[in-house]
């Protein structure tokens, strides 16, 4: 077991795992997180300000859990109002992780219209049967299907995984994804609205899913997902939007804009800690 000592590094491991950032992720009972990140299986957790790990190096540890970023200066900068500074204040600690883009892109397809538990299964299935063995010193997991073997069994066995109307975005989006091996890194390369344009190219990637793949899965930290919950948020709080009405892609456009002027370059971060907080509706 490695240790890693968190003072003066505002962490929240709990949050960061499980505000619906990402997926396959299961806590027990003696407070251990096990998950699936980078080809890699992790069991984390945290007492104190120590972490406690398997699976990984410090190095990957601090890439994956964003804890090279000062999130002091992010926080203060996203901190405009009651609202915002009631949400940091009770999840202080919640960072973005630095997810895999395919990880992170086969996520949000699967995502959509979905509940946690669904979503995982889905993801769960996918990976038992298409996925590669991960062994280590606490267990075997199998990692994501990658998208070359997506691309090679084709739709027809994806349905197979239970995955509904979404087999076709993931078959199509895996196709177009084995034949650009350089898709990931056009899309760090390019700017917050290019990357977005060339990602809603993929088929079943609609607004929300965009932005939040830009976010989790590029450190597109001006990304602003807006979902029901956000829409009842920003109309709550902020007079935007009207959770009444449908989300139109103008609505959408709408509200994701207001937040980007509003909270700045970190408005992905404004998003994700009122998210975390919406049961204060």
């Amino acid at each position: 077991m490695r240790i890693f000592v968190t003072d003066g590094i505002p962490f929240s491991l709990d949050d960061t795992l499980s505000c619906g950032q990402v997926f396959r992720w299961k806590k027990d009972e003696e407070g251990w997180w096990r998950g699936i990140a980078h080809d890699r299986l992790i069991k984390i957790r945290q007492v104190d300000n120590r972490l406690e790990y398997l699976g990984c190096n410090e190095d990957f540890l601090v890439y994956y859990f964003n804890l090279d970023l000062d999130l002091d200066e992010v926080l203060s900068g996203i901190d405009r109002d009651e609202y915002m500074h009631k949400a940091i204040e009770k999840h202080r600690g919640l960072r973005l992780l630095r997810q895999n883009p395919w990880e992170c892109l086969l996520t949000y397809l699967c995502a959509q219209n979905a509940n946690i538990p669904f979503i995982d299964r889905m993801l769960n299935n996918l990976s038992d049967k298409y996925g590669e063995t991960i062994t280590s010193e606490f267990g075997c997991a199998k990692s994501y299907p990658r998208p070359e073997k997506l691309a090679d069994v084709g739709k027809e066995e994806i349905e197979l995984c239970s995955l509904g109307y979404r087999s076709t975005y993931v078959s199509h989006t895996a196709d177009m994804i084995a034949a650009d091996p350089k898709w990931a890194e056009k899309l760090f390369a390019a700017d917050y609205e290019t990357a977005r344009q060339s990602i809603l190219h993929y088929e079943g990637i609609g607004p929300k899913v965009a932005d939040c793949i830009l976010l989790f899965g590029f450190q597109k930290y001006m990304s602003f997902p807006v979902d029901r919950w956000v829409d009842r948020i920003m109309y709550k709080y902020y007079n935007v939007g009207d959770p009444e009405r449908a989300l139109s892609n103008s609505e959408y456009n709408r509200i994701r804009k207001f937040g980007q002027d509003y909270f700045g370059e970190y408005a992905g971060y404004a998003q994700e800690y009122l998210f975390a907080d919406r049961q204060m509706l």
